[in-house]
């Protein structure tokens, strides 16, 4: 709880922020509790969808989709961004044999550099509404590493 209370007064605190422009598309991975293959994809000027399609140290195969509201950090440094929004994720899990649906939220940092390369930090709660019965699952969080090709 402590963990949600934090994230929402760091928003509230940086809305006021400058948008950061969105160019291009990204590919790559995601590295935490499991890999993911990562997706991202413009929706307007300072909106984006990110995808992501990965199996869990939790046995768990599943796709996740997050809105992101993305803001401009370039005053410390160029190609420097933060990134928060709310998502959904949807998986099976081969060990309780069912599936799982979660309510996800995500607040990160990225860096792009002058090659098309972007490096970024996040931290993605997920409760999960749906669950196997008999699966301790009931929330997950994690911080995870992204490395993405910008294209």
């Amino acid at each position: 709880m402590k963990k949600i209370i934090l994230t929402l007064a760091l928003f509230a605190g940086m809305i006021s922020a400058a948008n950061a422009q969105v160019d291009g598309k990204a590919i790559g991975l995601r590295f935490g509790a499991g890999t993911e293959i990562s997706y991202q994809h413009p929706m307007g000027d300072a909106n984006r969808l990110e995808l992501d399609l990965g199996y869990g140290s939790w046995s768990v195969l599943g796709v996740t989709g997050v809105y992101h509201w993305v803001k401009d950090l370039s005053s410390i440094t160029d190609g420097l961004n933060w990134y928060i929004g709310p998502g959904v994720s949807l998986g099976y899990n081969s060990v309780w044999s069912g599936l799982n649906v979660g309510i996800a939220g995500q607040i990160g940092a990225e860096y792009t550099f002058n090659f098309p390369l972007q490096l970024s930090l996040d931290y993605r709660p997920t409760i999960y509404v749906i669950k196997p019965s008999g699966s301790p699952f009931g929330a997950y969080d994690g911080v995870c590493l992204s490395a993405r090709y910008k294209f």
